[in-house]
């Protein structure tokens, strides 16, 4: 009895570990408006999008270094919109938070849909 009690408790715990994969939850768009349709709102939030998919596409792996890589490529690019005020970063959570000259925030997270960042719908130019 005592050796089945322990079993299952060896069982509940090893279910209960969780998954140090944090990229994956923020990165998926499940649920959210598309990021076309979402695009077309106005030039604020066009802009968020060719971030997001900036940032998107710099994810080259799970590792730090590859963390800081990825949002500084998107941290440039965010810096040539031109309604962009002020960004955030939050690299441990790979997302940026954007504020914008209306005063207007987002946070922006990585959008993997194959789309490039310039090919965005409703993009103004940038500077």
């Amino acid at each position: 009895m005592l050796r089945l009690l322990s079993l299952a408790t060896l069982a509940l715990l090893a279910t209960g570990c969780p998954s140090y994969d944090r990229y994956s939850p923020v990165a998926d768009q499940a649920g959210l408006v598309p990021a076309d349709q979402f695009a077309r709102y106005g030039a604020e939030q066009a802009q968020a999008v060719a971030i997001g998919r900036a940032l998107g596409a710099a994810y080259t792996g799970p590792g730090l270094a590859e963390a800081g890589r990825q949002v500084a490529t998107a941290l440039a690019y965010a810096r040539t919109m031109p309604d962009v005020a002020s960004i955030r970063v939050d690299s441990a959570a790979a997302l940026l938070t954007v504020t914008f000259r209306s005063g207007w925030k987002k946070a922006v997270v990585p959008i993997n849909d194959g789309v490039a960042p310039d090919q965005t719908a409703n993009l103004p130019p940038r500077q």
